[in-house]
């Protein structure tokens, strides 16, 4: 699969005999160097190969890259959770504490609910590698039967998150009424009680 840049959407065909069902994603880097194509976004295409490593249900992936503009953010997580009808929604980028990282802020103002866990367990990993850690300010929320989260920008600091933060993830997308994910378990051993499961 060649990864376009700037706005596409991508196809995951699934795992011969999967018992999930179809999934669609969002994926949106929040940069204005990127989104001016100043340098290449290495950041939406590294939660792409994460998808494409992890997931045994077939999905469609919708894929942004846009600035640093919060009316914008908030515009895009509108369009891909209502019209769309994307089940997860994540963000790299514009988690930080400078003037123009506001992806938390529009993150909150679209979501009807915040689930705090995911910033805090998102930090906590990363704090194992840098002490700067705590000047992110990632978070999740609801909107709808949509699942939003923040990650950070760089490719290495999005694996180490969000390999660890998707274990929760299906049965959270469960509880919100959202499709059956089923995870390749060599990568991402995703967590659900044993009435849950799907076999």
């Amino acid at each position: 699969m060649r990864w376009q840049t700037m706005d596409s959407v991508s196809y995951i065909e699934g795992r011969e005999a999967t018992v999930g069902d179809h999934c669609t994603f969002g994926i949106i880097t929040v940069s204005d160097r990127a989104s001016f194509q100043v340098y290449e976004d290495k950041g939406g295409p590294a939660i792409l190969t994460f998808f494409e490593d992890s997931l045994m249900s077939p999905a469609t992936v919708h894929y942004i890259c846009i600035p640093d503009e919060q009316h914008e953010i908030e515009g895009t997580l509108i369009r891909f959770a209502d019209e769309l009808h994307c089940d997860v929604i994540v963000t790299t980028g514009g988690t930080g504490p400078t003037q123009r990282d506001v992806t938390p802020e529009a993150t909150i103002s679209v979501c009807d609910k915040i689930l705090d866990g995911f910033g805090e367990q998102m930090r906590a990993i990363s704090l194992r590698y840098v002490p700067t850690a705590i000047l992110s300010r990632q978070l999740g929320g609801i909107r709808g039967t949509t699942l939003i989260f923040n990650l950070p920008g760089q490719p290495k600091a999005i694996r180490e998150t969000i390999d660890e933060i998707w274990k929760a993830v299906p049965y959270c997308v469960d509880l919100i009424g959202g499709p059956y994910m089923e995870m390749n378990p060599d990568v991402v051993s995703a967590f659900r009680p044993k009435n849950a499961l799907r076999s």
